[in-house]
């Protein structure tokens, strides 16, 4: 056997045992939408386990496989973990689920929504409640400043 076809192998080996998606130690809180995210995420895991085995290739493609039972496994715990947590209509705090509105030192103003780990995601407008930034907005109100990344910045619109 040449040496090149026991590098594929060896490389096919090594994606075959793709190491688990990390959990957070945090408490897996959700919002209703970011339950519905991680059940559409389980169901695609799903698919795609479902098809690996249906293609009858998996000698051929291990990696498929692999990335499928790895993430059929990430979801499934992660659902089991799910807290939902109930949208608040109105807080005079800051708290999970609800759109903070702040005022950095350089005057620039940034909107963020305070949600769960697998839904947060900064360039569209949302923050995971364990990220530095929503540690030190929770539980001020409007007019509070609090210090983030050595910066004091000001909560200026608390929304449900």
């Amino acid at each position: 056997m040449s040496v090149a076809f026991t590098r594929d192998e060896d490389h096919e080996a090594a994606a075959a045992n793709l190491p688990d998606r990390p959990i957070s130690p945090h408490p897996n809180l959700v919002t209703p939408e970011g339950l519905a995210q991680l059940e559409a995420a389980f169901a695609e895991a799903k698919a795609a386990y479902t098809a690996a085995q249906a293609s009858g290739l998996i000698n051929e493609d291990r990696t498929a496989m692999a990335r499928a039972t790895r993430d059929l496994r990430y979801y499934t715990a992660r659902l089991g973990s799910a807290q939902r947590i109930e949208p608040v209509s109105a807080s005079e705090r800051v708290v999970f689920g609800c759109r903070v509105t702040i005022e950095r030192d350089d005057g620039r103003t940034q909107a963020f929504r305070i949600v769960g780990e697998d839904e947060a995601n900064p360039a569209a407008g949302s923050i995971s409640y364990v990220s530095p930034l929503a540690q030190a907005l929770l539980g001020k109100t409007v007019g509070d400043e609090a210090r983030v990344a050595g910066a004091s910045v000001e909560i200026t619109a608390i929304d449900g």
